[in-house]
């Protein structure tokens, strides 16, 4: 089945629109119509091919908002007219130990990514949600609560579930108190989450600017990181925090910011490595240096469901298809809150 896209022919050449090839349903399958699909700072990435992974022709997209059309003869989840997600990953093993307990996204043979994937079925490279149409298997769709503006949920399905999950995993409860390092498309999205957990939130930014849309968004408190008084107010005082930012930095003050036994959890990835952190604090204090990749399928549904209690979304600019290179170049200079998302019926294919 042929349908339109917008497509990366080589790493130099802007994305243009450009008919695919959709597979055949399968018996699993969920055939899906784009309404609304997030852009990540990956999907740049992997446009430029930055991370040298990169197969061209290349369709990126992986915070996906849609209508199903059409279900293949096994599927019970889901049914055609209904609103679904899509996010990062659309396959996984389904076998190793870490898919058995529902955590597809540590999957020892690798997850299939939304797109510049290996389809199991073809073989050829999987398609992501910049286009018309994309087909998943219904184990990996999501349920979409009826309640919340459908282009404010696309973010969630990447960067709401990537600050969801170390929330939930490592068992933040009301009272406690988290820390955000930066206040972009993540930071923005940990926030919000944290906050609606009942947690007493503090961002950590290098911009004192954002400070006033950082309590619009639930922050009691905002640290500018850059102030050596400010951080050594914060000593000792935060039981987790959630590391946002994608680009090399000193970790050191905020180790100094956690209480004894407190964590630092990093979901941004640096093109450089982070300066290695004082090892004499961490073991005085048994502090501890987390990552956390993105979040399950249960977590994802879980967090959305919790999005729909709390009439929580993620902040956006609504764009056309067309503009995509636009919002690349403003991502670029961090010019956007929070995060752009395509409407695809306003796209002119």
């Amino acid at each position: 089945m042929k349908i339109n896209a917008l497509v990366a022919h080589d790493a130099n050449a802007p994305l243009a629109s450009a008919p695919i090839t959709l597979r055949s349903v399968q018996h699993q399958d969920v055939k899906i119509e784009v309404l609304y699909c997030g852009v990540c700072h990956s999907d740049l990435h992997m446009a430029r091919n930055e991370w040298a992974v990169s197969r061209y022709p290349l369709v990126p997209g992986h915070e996906i908002v849609g209508k199903v059309v059409e279900v293949g003869a096994g599927v019970t989840r889901f049914s055609t007219g209904q609103i679904v997600g899509v996010g990062v990953m659309v396959d996984s093993c389904r076998e190793c130990n870490f898919c058995q307990a529902q955590e597809e996204q540590y999957c020892e043979q690798d997850f299939t990514a939304t797109y510049n994937g290996i389809d199991r079925y073809t073989g050829q490279s999987t398609w992501g949600g910049y286009a018309q149409n994309v087909i998943v298997d219904q184990d990996f769709v999501i349920s979409v609560p009826d309640n919340l503006p459908l282009a404010g949920v696309a973010p969630l399905l990447c960067a709401g579930v990537t600050v969801w999950s170390p929330l939930r995993h490592f068992t933040v409860k009301a009272g406690d108190r988290v820390g955000v390092v930066g206040l972009g498309g993540l930071g923005h999205m940990a926030v919000k989450l944290a906050s609606a957990m009942g947690a007493e939130v503090t961002l950590f930014t290098t911009s004192p600017q954002k400070g006033a849309d950082a309590y619009r968004l639930g922050a009691k408190q905002v640290v500018v990181s850059t102030d050596s008084e400010q951080m050594a107010a914060c000593h000792a005082s935060q039981d987790i925090i959630i590391d946002c930012v994608a680009a090399a930095h000193d970790l050191d003050p905020y180790l100094a910011a956690l209480k004894t036994n407190g964590r630092l959890v990093l979901v941004g990835i640096p093109e450089t490595s982070h300066p290695s952190p004082q090892i004499t604090p961490m073991v005085f204090r048994r502090l501890s240096i987390s990552g956390s990749s993105i979040g399950s399928i249960k977590e994802t549904q879980e967090m959305l469901d919790f999005c729909g209690q709390h009439s929580i979304t993620s902040d956006i600019e609504l764009l056309p298809g067309e503009e995509i290179e636009n919002a690349f170049r403003r991502m670029l200079k961090g010019d956007v809150k929070y995060r752009f998302v395509i409407d695809m019926h306003a796209t002119h294919w």
